[in-house]
């Protein structure tokens, strides 16, 4: 079966080129076959029959009514004998014969074959039945020993002897002629027929492999895209899955992070607020307050201590809060957002912050909006607290569907390998980013710190 796959493995045009070819070659032989004899019998039977009517033409005349005759009387022997040993005629045939239907022959050139009887042949018997008939061979038939003996081939015509009146086949007249340059002209014709026949096939294949060569070009070049376009689904089903599993590690790394983000906050709540609070409730009962006697200056110190821990209290939960809300951002472009988060940074931390915004592209979504508030808030925060703030600078660009913001600082940078799983800073801006098909990247050192997000055009449309 190695073949047969071999053969499968060859393009279609090659597949055409080959079986057509050897198909054309046959079909060219067996129509050349059958052209050249039909041609070369024709050519035999045109030849025979000029010949067999200008041989009728002279000898009719001296023939005896062979209807009432059975043998030649010997005048009309004579006759034939002067007719055929003289003249033209008598150089162009080679031998004579007149048959009777019997197979007795009534008259030849050659004596002694004259009333011998012979088992009647096909072509004598065809030619009593009316046809003319005509062979270009070397002779075969048991009384053609003397033509037989030239050893060439000789044109061979048994003409029929017609009654006038009934059209009768009354006797045969065989002759065999020299018919030179017959044979050249057979061979001629041969060469003919079988140039025209090899002309048309050649031809003929020729344009269909033209048309098969085109058509197999075009089935190639689909092919080949095809398989390109089915190698570049593969690879977005395989970039589609990592993705995929990508979202679903980032939905589990984001629950995990939410609910260490909540404890945060509830740590945050208990050891600030609520301690403050805590504080004042104590001194609510505290006995300065309750007993009656107290001195009023006493009693409104312990009021401005109280009064100083709630506005405390009051202070840090609406610290919390302000990290906890957003502004109304999702109609605001990429400028607006960056420029409230640094002017807010600024007005914290008292730091200069340089900003460089280059923004021409469309419409985003919320979530990628939302995705670079915190991104920038986060990654500045970071910069403040452990890169002391040192030449801080946000860079942001949207260009047609492509986001890229990036936040630097000139600190002493940090070790990347510490930061905890569960921090909520660098780990929860990485986890927001991936789950929005985002790129999140981190490059720190004794020069500074630089963190970068990127959004494709592609994914932020997703």
């Amino acid at each position: 079966m190695n073949w047969l796959r071999r053969w499968n493995a060859r393009s279609l045009a090659s597949q055409f080129f080959i079986a057509g070819g050897l198909i054309s070659i046959a079909a060219m032989f067996v129509v050349g076959l059958f052209v050249s004899h039909l041609i070369e019998e024709t050519v035999i039977h045109n030849s025979g029959a000029a010949t067999a009517l200008y041989v009728d033409s002279v000898i009719a005349p001296l023939l005896p009514d062979m209807q009432t005759e059975s043998l030649l009387d010997e005048a009309s022997a004579q006759a034939l004998d002067e007719t055929l040993g003289q003249g033209a005629l008598g150089k162009r045939l080679v031998s004579f014969k007149l048959w009777r239907s019997d197979g007795t022959i009534l008259y030849s050139n050659e004596k002694e074959l004259v009333g011998k009887t012979f088992a009647v042949s096909d072509k004598l018997q065809r030619a009593f039945a009316g046809s003319l008939v005509a062979r270009y061979e070397i002779a075969s038939d048991p009384e053609s020993d003397r033509e037989r003996a030239l050893g060439k081939p000789l044109m061979e015509i048994y003409n029929p002897v017609l009654q006038p009146w009934s059209g009768q086949a009354v006797a045969v007249l065989e002759f065999y002629e020299s018919a030179e340059g017959l044979g050249d002209s057979l061979a001629r014709a041969r060469l003919r027929s079988w140039g025209a026949v090899a002309a048309l096939t050649a031809t003929f294949f020729l344009v269909l492999s033209v048309l098969v060569f085109r058509g197999s070009r075009t089935i190639e070049a689909q092919r080949k895209d095809l398989k390109d376009r089915v190698t570049e689904l593969s690879a977005l089903l395989a970039e589609n899955r990592g993705l995929q599993r990508r979202l679903q590690r980032a939905s589990q790394r984001a629950a995990a992070l939410n609910e260490t983000y909540l404890r945060s906050i509830g740590a945050d709540l208990h050891d600030g607020p609520a301690q403050h609070i805590a504080y004042a409730s104590l001194r609510l009962d505290s006995d300065v307050l309750i007993n009656a006697s107290t001195q009023p200056e006493a009693r409104e110190k312990e009021l401005a201590w109280i009064r100083s821990s709630l506005a405390e209290a009051m202070t840090e939960i609406r610290n919390i809060c302000r990290g906890l809300v957003l502004p109304h951002i999702e109609k605001s472009s990429i400028t607006e957002i960056v420029t409230r988060v640094v002017e807010a940074h600024q007005h914290k931390t008292e730091t200069p912050v340089e900003t460089v915004i280059d923004e021409d592209g469309p419409e985003l979504p919320p979530a990628v909006k939302i995705c670079i508030y915190r991104f920038v808030q986060e990654a500045l925060n970071n910069a403040y607290r452990h890169g002391g703030g040192v030449q801080q600078a946000v860079r942001a660009v949207s260009h047609k569907g492509h986001v890229r913001v990036e936040v630097s600082d000139h600190g002493d940078g940090f070790d990347p390998t510490e930061v905890r799983p569960t921090s909520l800073g660098l780990v929860g801006l990485r986890e927001r980013v991936d789950s929005l098909g985002g790129s999140f990247d981190i490059k720190t050192g004794e020069g500074g710190t630089t963190v970068t997000m990127i959004f494709e055009p592609m994914e932020v449309g997703e």
